[in-house]
């Protein structure tokens, strides 16, 4: 029983199977590439959240530390006030030294 075509009907039916297997792959990649796009958006927005607050960390860190350093400069400079308050004959005998050590250093 051959068609106008020469294939039997049998012959087209698998045809047609195959084009809606390949329709059906289509819409599935299609869903697939949808997902991976959506997919990658979260996670460009969840690295971006947490690089975010890495560096609002960082921040907090280097001013913490910064606070402490001025905090411990401002000790020291205390402490020389009080120390050249104390004994300021001795306070200038120091300075003599070391403006003529740095005398002897600069001649040379």
């Amino acid at each position: 029983m051959a068609t106008a075509a020469g294939k039997s009907p049998n012959e087209s039916r698998p045809n047609s199977d195959l084009e809606d297997d390949i329709r059906q792959l289509k819409v599935d990649i299609q869903k697939l590439t949808e997902q991976l796009a959506e997919t990658g958006q979260h996670g460009y927005g969840a690295a971006r959240r947490v690089a975010a607050e890495g560096v609002e960390q960082l921040r907090a860190q280097g001013e913490a530390a910064f606070e402490n350093v001025r905090s411990n400069a401002r000790d020291i400079e205390a402490q020389v006030v009080a120390s050249v308050r104390e004994k300021p004959v001795t306070s200038l005998a120091i300075a003599a030294g070391v403006g003529f050590l740095f005398a002897l250093l600069a001649r040379r």
